[in-house]
């Protein structure tokens, strides 16, 4: 395969990466370790942006499940990934890597508010962009708002690292024999339900051919591999 060409992509994360071993919460050791792997990837000459899901700390469809009101919940959610974005914004300066956290909810005191130009100029001059808040509003996912931040800065890519190797027919967890796709267009995804993203992600990514590149984030190393073309991944991409 050919070494893919990036200029700008953003990462999305699930909440859950960051608790590493753990069963609940941010483990630091494990969050600096990803910090690490940003800045090899960012001294490639990258531009990055990142967002970070909640999960780790409160997951807003989950608490709705158990009786909360859905808005109440997802905002608690939002919240938390905030919280996620400053532990990740402290781990990358710790590597020497100028971080920025913008969330879609204004809390002048620990971040800016998401500002599209300003945003812009931050990549420019090599800082890494950090977007929390989802999209600021209730009954939208971390994946909506991971879609929407690619396509309005306008990324080449949206690289989303998980805990699986990549896209499957089916779940590999239940089905031993559930067969992984090297690349799949976006119309199967969503005719097929296939999990990559929630239905409004994928479809926001096609409509504006933003391939999605599904990776293992836990392995050491993937990322890298992964941005060089290498590594075990699925690319979800036009037909």
């Amino acid at each position: 395969m050919p070494k893919p060409s990036y200029k700008r992509i953003l990462l999305k994360l699930s909440g859950e990466v960051l608790m590493g071993s753990q069963q609940f919460g941010i483990d630091p050791e494990f969050v600096a370790e990803l910090a690490r792997e940003v800045k090899a990837a960012k001294d490639t000459g990258l531009e990055l942006c990142l967002v970070i899901g909640g999960g780790n700390i409160f997951r807003g469809m989950a608490g709705a499940a158990k009786g909360m009101d859905r808005a109440q919940a997802d905002y608690m959610g939002m919240l938390a990934t905030v919280m996620n974005a400053l532990a990740m914004q402290n781990a990358l300066e710790q590597c020497g890597v100028p971080t920025r956290v913008q969330s879609a909810i204004e809390m002048d005191k620990v971040c800016e508010p998401v500002i599209r130009r300003r945003a812009e100029r931050h990549l420019e001059k090599g800082r890494v962009v950090i977007f929390a808040a989802g999209v600021g509003e209730p009954y939208f996912t971390t994946d909506s708002g991971a879609a929407l931040r690619a396509a309005e800065m306008q990324c080449d890519a949206l690289f989303k690292g998980t805990s699986v190797d990549g896209v499957y027919d089916s779940d590999p967890k239940k089905n031993k024999h559930a067969k992984r796709y090297d690349t799949v267009d976006y119309d199967t995804v969503l005719a097929g339900n296939l999990k990559v993203m929630d239905a409004s992600a994928v479809a926001l990514c096609r409509d504006n051919d933003i391939p999605i590149v599904v990776f293992s984030i836990r392995e050491r190393g993937n990322l890298a591999q992964v941005l060089a073309g290498k590594g075990t991944q699925t690319i979800v991409r036009k037909g």
